[in-house]
């Protein structure tokens, strides 16, 4: 069975229960992010001050990368956020790196983002899937 993590900013946690599930029935082993469950984590690690907040981070930055080396594809759940289309975040362009440099599948549900980063994600090669994932080939 194929590996498949999905990736994406906190806001969008919601949408992860609904693509995990079809996924499963495409035939796909999926795997979601460490924090899924506990969104606030972030914040408390945060309010716990900037040397643990960073701790954390990094901790989480390691686990995400191993994750990745893991997978046979990553899939970036990228929708609008506070004005901005298509939002990819730090940790998710993070995650999309290590998945390009491991040779993995990548995926986006979205087109890419314009902006900072869209060169640098364009040269990743994703497959934009436009919601539709029984793209998402196993």
């Amino acid at each position: 069975m194929k590996k498949i993590f999905l990736i994406c900013s906190k806001a969008f946690y919601s949408q992860l229960a609904s693509a995990k599930a079809r996924l499963e029935e495409l035939g796909w082993e999926v795997y979601i992010p460490f924090t899924h469950d506990r969104p606030e984590a972030e914040s408390q690690w945060y309010a716990k001050g900037p040397e643990e907040h960073s701790r954390m981070k990094s901790e989480l930055f390691r686990r995400s990368r191993e994750r990745v080396r893991q997978m046979d594809a990553v899939l970036a759940l990228n929708f609008d956020k506070n004005g901005q289309e298509n939002y990819i975040g730090g940790s998710t362009f993070l995650e999309l790196y290590e998945a390009f440099m491991e040779g993995k599948k990548i995926y986006l549900w979205n087109d890419i983002p314009k902006g900072l980063l869209y060169d640098e994600i364009s040269a990743f090669s994703p497959t934009v899937i436009h919601g539709g994932l029984d793209k998402v080939n196993p």
